[in-house]
Order: structure tokens, then C-alpha cells, then sequence
């Protein structure tokens, strides 16, 4: 009890939350007040346009010895300031890191100084002055010369506690970006991993080729599509779901090696593993079959992790995933068999199939046939347990209308998938080049369609016709650059590696 014998007063969340708006509500007036008084007197920061730079914070940083004494310009954002009267330490961050500004009144003149009260964390200044390294031993630059050159009207994220709201950093990615600078690295490793993949297939000669994102037919792959409507021809349209069938026809048309790495769409849920819109590299190489293009893909992923990281062994989620060693193959059949014990070579009927599958309590649907059940064993027992890269080949054809089967057991495909840490990384065939077989296993689909299946692919008569041209024996490659990325930087989530990843709108 206090002296009035009252309980002390404790603030409800809800108070908080008040309080905390109407100090965000001061600051904001303060900030405009800030620039209404620049543009009075003449000097809008947004009316800036050039200012040239010629030097970046990092080069300075680790080359100091090269830049001691000499004048330099920059340029960036202020993300921190302590005031000491006649005097001011900045921490100026521009697109490479971080360097110390120090503004001394006598250096820069009474009016340039007097000008810091409009400044604030947040904006954007441009710089001229010599790098020097204080008593302290900090690299700085002693400014000369100093310009506001943009206002940030809102603050930035406290320091301390910066954007920790997961959700809120990928609304705002902008602002992740500023306040995290680790952030912006996976960004920037992101665009050498794909650097990296086309200067290992430009180097074998593969040509990279677009292809429409809007196709009158979903197909390539078992995926529920976006619809979109052209107003002008008055047609229903889809946002591709695959790159497959376009890159196919040009093999046929005479390109040897094609590949292409753009944005796919399908309309499914969202994890930590998927996004409904994402980046896919598709190659395809005529006169070769699964098993090049399997050695392909393994000597591709350790190439750019070595060109991208200078090792071929990451770690991922405190788990060494080797890369360097030959990775391992197995087929689904002998995955299953290992890790569940059931032995598909020994199943002779569909009724028997299904009677195994309800014992290891695995739930099938009436529309599922043998190869079917046998991934459905596979996905239940083997993915997650398949850490190290691991090659799992030898599909169902009933899961593979596009890949070629395999002459002495038609049943199965000539088709391999690339599981690395529980996750399907890459996914390649044997291309079906044979035009009679499959429209027969199009017409399946169709018919899977008709039957509910909203992942079951229409026929496509065009791609028929191209095939009925005669397609070369062909090797075709899918991967998932997310996932990949994922990997190579460590990350836990997709939307670590998506700029902009899909968010549902926040209500009002």
C-alpha cells in the first residue's frame, strides 16, 4: 500500500499503446515542422537531385591506408548522432557500411552547423571531408562540407529493440533493410548465387531464353494455377505454373541447350517452404537423358556454393550439409523399403497396395493407383530423413506425365528428384519425347481433372503437335532457386530470401 493506501497504478497494455502513439504522434509533428521551416527558407531537401560520390564507407574501411589525408564525398543515411555542443560524431550508412562522420563547427562555418537542428536520424546527407582516424583509433571523415539530402518524416525502429516483428520486416522490407543490415546481405549473396548459375551454363554453352508468363493452358507440373482474364480476346488465362512446355518446344524447334530462370505461380498454401509466386531455373539439353543432366545438377550446386561462399560444406539450421562429396542415389523403391520396411517389388496388385496402406495408416484417395500409394509411402517415411543431398530416382509414372519411362519397367520413370535437409531441391527427367504416349497420359489427367484433381493438367494440343514434329532424345532440369538460396545463406524461411514475399493485406 502507498501512503493513501491506495494500490499503485499499473499502465494497461491498451494505455501503452496510446501513449506510445501520441509520442510516434509528437515526433511526426516535430519532423514536418523540421521541413516546413527548410522549404521557408529556401532549402527543401526534396528538391535535391545529384550529388557525386567518390568513395563508398566500406573501401575506406578496409583500404584506410590508401585514403588517410585525402578528400572524399559521400553519401547515405544517418543512424546515429551524438551531439557534444560545437561538435557531432555521425553514423553515416551507405550502400556498402558504415563510417563515423565528425562535424565540428569551425570546419564547416556557423551557418552549415546551425543548420544540424533540422536534421534527424533517418535522413539522407551528402558529405565532403578527409579521412583521418580519431585518438580512439575510429576511421572518420572530418567534414568540410554537408547537405541535406532527403527528410525522413517518420523514425526509424528504436535502436535497441530495431524491427523484431517478423511479419512487420517483410510488410515493411524497406525498413528491414535499413535497420538490419545482415538482411541485405542474403540479398546480395542471392543475386551472385544466380550469377553464378548462368556463368556455369552460359559456360557450357546453354542459351538463356523467356517464355510467356501468360499461357491459354496450365501445365508442366501437378499445381493448382491462377486464372486471369484478357479483356481483349475475352479469355480465361493462366499465370504459368511451370517453364517446362515453352523451353521444350524450342528443343524441338533446334536449340540444343535452353534455360531460362523467371517467376512461377501456383495458387497453394503458404509455409515456410512455399510462397505462391517464385523463382524457377528450367534447363533443357537435347541428346542427353536423366542420368547428365543428374551429374549436371550435382557439379552445378557445388560450383556456385564454392563460387558464392568458397566451400562446398554449409551448415543449415547447426546441421554440416556436404556438398563436395559425390552425392548419393537411391531409388524410391529401395528409399521406401529402407525406411519403412515395405518392400514395393513384392506388391503385386493395387488391392494389395491399398491394404499395406492402411496398416502403416498412410490415407489414400480412390483415385490413387499403385505408384501413388508408393509416393505416398515415400513422402510419409524417406523426405525428411534425407539430410545430405541425396538423389531419389526411379518415380511412378502415374506421378510422371512428362518423363520418359523406363523400357524394361514401364511402370517407373526415367526421373530423379534432389532432397537435401528434409527438402525437394531439384526435379529432372528423362524427357517423354514419344507423342502418341503422352497424349494418352495427358487424356489421364484430364480425366483426374474432370475427376476433382485441381493439380491435373489439361491436354495440350500445340505442345502434341510440336512433339509430332520429333522431338531429340532430351534431358530437362527444375529448381526451386528459393530453396536453393534458402540453403546457401542459412536461412529458415522463404520469405528470408523473397524481397517482397506475399502478404495478406492487413484490415483497417
Amino acid at each position: 500500500m502507498n501512503e493513501n493506501n491506495q494500490l499503485p497504478q499499473v499502465e494497461t497494455p491498451a494505455e501503452e499503446a496510446l501513449e506510445s502513439a501520441e509520442a510516434l504522434s509528437e515526433v511526426l509533428r516535430i519532423r514536418r515542422e523540421k521541413l516546413s521551416a527548410l522549404q521557408a527558407a529556401g532549402k527543401d531537401p526534396f528538391q535535391e537531385t545529384i550529388f557525386e560520390r567518390t568513395a563508398y564507407a566500406q573501401d575506406i574501411q578496409e583500404h584506410f591506408e590508401d585514403y588517410e589525408g585525402k578528400e572524399v564525398s559521400l553519401a547515405g543515411r544517418i543512424m546515429a548522432w551524438r551531439d557534444m555542443g560545437k561538435a557531432g560524431f555521425f553514423d553515416l550508412r551507405d550502400a556498402s557500411g558504415r563510417i563515423q562522420l565528425y562535424i565540428k563547427i569551425d570546419v564547416v562555418g556557423e551557418e552549415a552547423f546551425s543548420a544540424l537542428k533540422f536534421w534527424d536520424i533517418g535522413d539522407i546527407i551528402g558529405v565532403s571531408g578527409e579521412v583521418f582516424r580519431t585518438r580512439r583509433g575510429e576511421i572518420s571523415v572530418k567534414v568540410s562540407l554537408c547537405r541535406l539530402l532527403s527528410k525522413s518524416l517518420l523514425p526509424l525502429p528504436e535502436k535497441f529493440h530495431g524491427l523484431k516483428d517478423t511479419e512487420l520486416r517483410y510488410r515493411q522490407r524497406y525498413v528491414d533493410l535499413i535497420v538490419n543490415p545482415q538482411v541485405k546481405d542474403t540479398f546480395l549473396k542471392r543475386s551472385k548465387i544466380i550469377s553464378a548459375i548462368r556463368a556455369y551454363l552460359d559456360g557450357l554453352g546453354f542459351v538463356e531464353v523467356e517464355t510467356p508468363v501468360l499461357h491459354t493452358q496450365a501445365g508442366g507440373a501437378a499445381a493448382r494455377p491462377f486464372i486471369t482474364h484478357h479483356n481483349a480476346l475475352d479469355l480465361d488465362m493462366y499465370m504459368r505454373i511451370a517453364l517446362e512446355l515453352h523451353l521444350k518446344r524450342l528443343i524441338v524447334g533446334g536449340f540444343d541447350k535452353v534455360y531460362e530462370i523467371g517467376r512461377v505461380f501456383r495458387n497453394e498454401g503458404m509455409s515456410v517452404k512455399h510462397n505462391p509466386e517464385f523463382t524457377m531455373l528450367e534447363l533443357y539439353q537435347a541428346y542427353t537423358d536423366y542420368e547428365g543432366i543428374m551429374n549436371l545438377t550435382e557439379e552445378m550446386i557445388r560450383t556456385v556454393a564454392l563460387q558464392t561462399l568458397g566451400t562446398a560444406r554449409v551448415v543449415y539450421e547447426g546441421v554440416e550439409i556436404d556438398l563436395e562429396s559425390p552425392f548419393r542415389r537411391i531409388s524410391m523403391k529401395e528409399a521406401v523399403r529402407e525406411m519403412s520396411g515395405v518392400d514395393f517389388e513384392a506388391v503385386s496388385s493395387l488391392e494389395e497396395a491399398r491394404a499395406i496402406a492402411k496398416e502403416h495408416h498412410i490415407e489414400f484417395e480412390e483415385r490413387h493407383g499403385m505408384g501413388d500409394i508408393l509416393n505416398l509411402f515415400f513422402e510419409t517415411y524417406c523426405e525428411e530423413k534425407l539430410i545430405q543431398p541425396t538423389f531419389v530416382t526411379g518415380h511412378p509414372v502415374d506421378i510422371s506425365p512428362l518423363s520418359k519411362r523406363f523400357p524394361e519397367d514401364p511402370n517407373y520413370t526415367q526421373r530423379f528428384e534432389l532432397f537435401i535437409f528434409g527438402r525437394e531441391h531439384a526435379n529432372a527427367f528423362s524427357e517423354l519425347n514419344d507423342p502418341i504416349d503422352q497424349r494418352a497420359r495427358f487424356e489421364h489427367q484430364a480425366a483426374l481433372k474432370a475427376a476433382g484433381d485441381d493439380e491435373a493438367c489439361d491436354v495440350d494440343e500445340d505442345f502434341l503437335n510440336a512433339l509430332s514434329y520429333g522431338m531429340p532424345p532430351t534431358g530437362g532440369l527444375g529448381i526451386g532457386i528459393d530453396r536453393l538460396v534458402m540453403l546457401l545463406t542459412g536461412s529458415s524461411s522463404i520469405r528470408d530470401v523473397l524481397l517482397f514475399p506475399t502478404m495478406k493485406p492487413r484490415e483497417n
